[in-house]
């Protein structure tokens, strides 16, 4: 039996926009993830189920390995197709944002979002939600936005109306953002729900192939080159770094979502509890900042210091603007302030 996580006046809240809305748009943050897509989809698969117009809109593309996906082909892109977007956000009835807590992070779909009549509910697990939503679904102690996607259909009395595409779409969400259920993901009821949606007819194993097995031989060749030529590790910090530039990315022919995971490889090292990776953005002039850490250190603490982000104690995210060396050298600034946490002092 799942606990109600989800507050009951929310759940009767969203019920009856459900009921009144005729149209409804769903919005995830920007370079979308296997949680943006998963929740996002999940969703998508319910509210078509009770006979309404949905559509999912992310602000620009997401890896390839997730658009096996049911349903993935319908998602609109808006840097693709901003005229058509702008429509629909702005008929819409409600506009259902995911996976983010502030709309900054859905980009240039922030002004659209938020000058549209619609009603805008949030369903996120990251913390310090913004006031910008009439309903706030924010649990960061719940692994996934789709984990809560799942809860907040099953409190609404619907989970008979989860379809197996939309079962594989929030399997597929909680399985990434858990790294295969290998960190955040110690709650128990994370595992009957993965029962039920196993009753629904999905093959877990057939999912973790699609996303984790299916990639090209330039992404293993970039791997291997980050790990020989790019990766430093301070053991003196039991911390390690990756750097990337656009040159780099573009002589393995990067594709969207091939450096997915990479910041973690270093927690595979003896002793090493946190890892950073700084890569250059290929679409704007920005350094894009992953954060990662095992055990109490809170990676989330530095990447608010000092890259302008955040995210949950373990895993985060930042950027900077200037040139890598500055970024590197602010990288070794957290090092030195944090030495007494990273090294357990504290």
């Amino acid at each position: 039996m799942l606990s109600k996580v989800i507050a009951q006046a929310n759940v009767d809240h969203v019920e009856k926009w459900f009921e009144r809305a005729d149209k409804i748009v769903i919005v995830s943050h920007v370079s979308p993830d296997g949680d943006a897509i998963g929740s996002s989809l999940g969703l998508y698969h319910f509210l078509l189920s009770q006979d309404k117009t949905v559509h999912v809109i992310v602000p620009n593309a997401f890896p390839d390995f997730l658009k096996w996906m049911p349903g993935a082909k319908e998602i609109i892109q808006y840097n693709r197709y901003k005229e058509f977007a702008d429509k629909l956000i702005q008929e819409a009835d409600v506009i259902c944002c995911l996976d983010f807590n502030v709309l900054k992070r859905i980009d240039e779909m922030e002004e659209a979002v938020k000058n549209s009549p619609g009603r805008k509910m949030l369903v996120d697990h990251h913390l310090n939600p913004g006031d910008f939503a009439r309903i706030t679904i924010s649990h960061p102690n719940i692994s996934s936005t789709s984990e809560l996607v799942f809860r907040l259909i099953c409190q609404l009395g619907n989970f008979g109306d989860i379809s197996k595409e939309g079962a594989e779409c929030i399997y597929t969400g909680m399985m990434t953002d858990t790294g295969g259920f290998t960190f955040n993901s110690n709650n128990r009821e994370i595992y009957l729900i993965i029962g039920e949606l196993l009753s629904k007819g999905i093959d877990k194993d057939e999912i973790y192939r699609r996303v984790f097995n299916t990639h090209t031989e330039d992404r293993f060749r970039l791997m291997g080159y980050v790990l020989y030529d790019k990766m430093q590790v301070f053991p003196q910090f039991k911390a390690a770094l990756i750097t990337l530039s656009r040159e780099e990315q573009k002589r393995f022919h990067h594709m969207k979502g091939d450096t997915e995971g990479f910041v973690n490889m270093p927690l595979s090292i003896k002793d090493v509890c946190f890892s950073v990776f700084l890569r250059e953005d290929t679409e704007k002039d920005m350094i894009k900042v992953s954060l990662r850490s095992v055990g109490t250190f809170p990676c989330n603490q530095v990447a608010a210091e000092f890259f302008n982000g955040g995210g949950h104690l373990n895993a985060s995210g930042g950027e900077f603007y200037g040139p890598m060396e500055d970024a590197v050298a602010l990288f070794k600034q957290a090092l030195v302030k944090y030495e007494d946490q990273l090294l357990g002092k504290k």
